[in-house]
């Protein structure tokens, strides 16, 4: 199995299209995970920049499309049919698959079941992947709470980030292995990044206060990783934050460290301490 290590947009916002995706591939990444800004022209721009990376530089270059609503007071209908625009917008755009940020923490059983459903629906009809990742607020904010969707939903995909979890539980999830042995095998995509207890960052990930939920998080992401040893192709975008998720200066509001250096930091560190468990 090949991993393949794409670049978060997230935190890049003030570059044009072309500059991001130029980056991305001058610092060796595979493949790019976008939330687009509501800008046809940056789209345009997208769409060239990434035809001509694959012509030129990497046929093979993944383009990961995100689904995040922004909140509104809704009933679940609104939202629903707001998620399925947006998604049909995206599928469009022929995504390597879609990351989709689905449901609402608060919607019952049965309405998250609908909004899946819907998913389900689009997905087959453009034959393109959806996967729903494991987020706060959404219908898979809590391990054992996700457990139920996936026996209704035998086909359901996952992204995999784990540090919600952990901040959900207020734990390093202690006492939850059996819940997770039921949900690494649903995990097509991973978010790498480290959480802890009281948030879903740790400041810095290489400070030594840290290395034991480095170590946890590392030995989650190896048995996922070994879980897909089976199939060609497993991605990885290591994903520490802007602000809030990366602290900042009190007034002065500089943030602790460079986003970019630390996930390009990561990688690394992720491409030496999973590579023989692909």
């Amino acid at each position: 199995m090949k991993l393949k290590y794409i670049a978060p947009f997230w935190g890049q916002e003030q570059l044009s299209a072309e500059a991001f995706l130029s980056k991305v591939v001058n610092s060796g990444y595979d493949g790019v995970e976008i939330n687009f800004p509501n800008s046809d022209s940056f789209v345009r721009e997208f769409k060239q920049a990434l035809q001509n990376i694959r012509e030129s530089v990497n046929p093979e270059f993944m383009f990961i499309a995100q689904q995040v609503l922004g909140f509104r007071d809704e009933p679940v209908d609104s939202y629903k049919q707001r998620m399925s625009d947006r998604l049909m917008y995206l599928l469009e755009l022929q995504p390597t698959f879609v990351n989709s940020h689905t449901g609402r923490d608060y919607f019952d059983f049965y309405e998250n079941c609908d909004c899946i459903e819907a998913t389900t629906q689009l997905a087959k009809q453009y034959q393109i992947p959806i996967y729903h990742e494991i987020h706060r607020g959404r219908f898979s904010f809590h391990a054992k709470s996700l457990i139920p969707y996936l026996d209704i939903f035998p086909n359901l995909e996952l992204v995999g980030d784990l540090s919600h979890f952990c901040v959900v539980s207020e734990s390093m999830l202690e006492g939850q292995a059996h819940f997770l042995k039921q949900i690494f095998p649903r995990i097509r995509h991973l978010h790498a990044r480290v959480g802890w207890q009281q948030a879903p960052q740790v400041n810095h990930p290489f400070a030594p206060e840290w290395d034991s939920h480095v170590q946890q998080f590392l030995a989650w992401w190896k048995e996922i990783v070994q879980l897909h040893r089976s199939k060609a192709v497993f991605s990885i975008t290591p994903e520490f934050g802007p602000f809030p998720y990366l602290p900042q200066e009190p007034f002065s509001q500089k943030p602790f460290v460079n986003q970019w250096d630390i996930n390009n930091e990561f990688k690394q560190f992720l491409k030496q301490n999973l590579s023989s468990y692909a």
